[in-house]
């Protein structure tokens, strides 16, 4: 399955399991990862050591686009903490990288794009 990030109807639905189980117990990420920061997949999800329709390798393909933890969070059908925690998880063992949002020398562009994508997160959840 190709999940777009352009098209709502292709969402992921939420997994049955609970919050706490998918991060086992843990509440917070080790990194720490602003909701607009956008998302690098390093790795392609089949290089996971898990099933292709686990979260993780779900959350890997998705990157693939470069999406905001928001975005993540909306098309994996994960409440925002979860998918911080996850992200954070997967950035520790080599599959995601997050890049940095805005600085002093963001342009007006860069500023915009953020904003539109942030939104376009927001509208998913």
């Amino acid at each position: 399955m190709t999940l777009s990030m352009d098209r709502p109807e292709q969402k992921q639905t939420a997994s049955r399991a609970r919050p706490y189980t998918l991060t086992g117990g843990r509440t917070r990420a080790r990194v720490e990862i602003p909701i607009e920061a956008p998302v690098e997949a390093l790795l392609s999800a089949g290089e996971l050591d898990c099933a292709p329709g686990d979260i993780p390798a779900v959350i890997v393909r998705l990157c693939g686009s470069r999406p905001s933890i928001a975005e993540i969070s909306a098309h994996a059908g994960l409440p925002i903490g979860v998918a911080r925690v996850l992200v954070s998880d997967l950035v520790d063992s080599g599959h995601l990288r997050v890049h940095a949002t805005l600085t002093d020398r963001s342009t007006v562009a860069e500023r915009r794009l953020l904003i539109e994508r942030t939104l376009s997160g927001l509208r998913a959840l």
